[in-house]
């Protein structure tokens, strides 16, 4: 093992253990840095991290630079967080990426939400399906689980990790309150209000108990009784959306952009949508303004009187 590897694996460590990051940070913290690493090798650059100064750090951004703008800002912060690691522990005197200027222009992409009639789509196809199914078999339960995943995802505008690692400890069923462990494992209360959604979300408690104690507290639970995954609620989302004949994509994330639009949307101030959505800064969910901004052109172009009377410069 080079001087670097050892290096990297002693900051992975200290992620891990003394910084208690999340499992999925920490794999991609991983990732980059074996990639920056291989690329040093290929390069022929010194594999001692006290050598690295800012000229290799400048070729590898050049390199990163063929990257999609969120791929590039994402492995520079992993970068950034080494280093800051190695200055802090003094293994280095100076974190060089201080002395590089990085400027990273990303595009900016408004989030996809569904219209409240697109909603009412997804949730009828998905009560719809439980009407069909044969409650003597596996798959009616499966129906009753499916569409309280769809109606918790709409109702608590929850990122689908944090769906998915739900235990049963986790959920009051009586009062609706909700306890979410989002990123950095940070704690927020979220209260499902709307009794439709409370009445499924016990129905499926009450048909998955005997699953869900033999899972180990899980609240999700697959066909063998384990907890089902990020990945399964993803194809959730996706086949009930195919039978909602909804032609757009529909990810679990075009519910939490739903749930953050159609709140905004009603007059709901920004501060309390940024709680709701676990954003530990305020400019995280100041993009739904612009969601927001296109809603009220889309609205003026529409349906302004103006355009009902015929006065026009001859």
């Amino acid at each position: 093992m080079s001087a670097i590897e050892k290096t990297i694996s002693e900051f992975l460590n200290h992620c891990r253990y003394e910084k208690n990051l999340s499992p999925k940070t920490i794999k991609f913290y991983g990732i980059d840095l074996h990639q920056f690493y291989t690329w040093l090798t290929e390069n022929n650059y010194p594999l001692v991290i006290t050598e690295i100064d800012k000229r290799p750090l400048k070729a590898y951004l050049h390199e990163l630079s063929k990257w999609k703008p969120k791929t590039v800002k994402r492995k520079i912060a992993t970068l950034k967080a080494l280093f800051n690691y190695l200055e802090f522990e003094d293994m280095i005197l100076v974190n060089p990426l201080r002395k590089i200027r990085i400027k990273i222009k990303e595009p900016l992409r408004l989030p996809k939400a569904l219209d409240k009639s697109e909603a009412g789509q997804i949730l009828r196809a998905a009560y719809k399906s439980i009407g069909k199914a044969d409650k003597k078999k596996y798959g009616y339960l499966e129906k009753i689980r499916n569409t309280a995943i769809i109606e918790l995802l709409f109702a608590t505008g929850a990122r689908v990790s944090e769906v998915a690692n739900l235990h049963i400890n986790d959920i009051n069923l009586e009062t609706g309150a909700l306890t979410i462990r989002g990123k950095g494992n940070k704690e927020r209360i979220i209260h499902v209000c709307n009794p439709g959604t409370l009445a499924i979300l016990n129905n499926y408690a009450l048909l998955f108990a005997g699953r869900i104690a033999l899972s180990g507290g899980s609240f999700w639970i697959n066909r063998i009784n384990k907890k089902l995954s990020d990945q399964s609620i993803r194809m959730i989302v996706s086949n009930i959306s195919r039978e909602a004949e909804l032609t757009k994509k529909i990810t679990p994330h075009v519910f939490r952009h739903t749930f953050a639009t159609l709140l905004l949307e009603n007059d709901v101030d920004i501060k309390y949508i940024q709680s709701l959505l676990g954003h530990s800064s305020i400019m995280t969910t100041q993009i739904y303004t612009q969601v927001n901004r296109e809603k009220q052109r889309m609205i003026l172009s529409e349906k302004h009187p103006r355009h009902e009377l015929a006065f026009e410069l001859s």
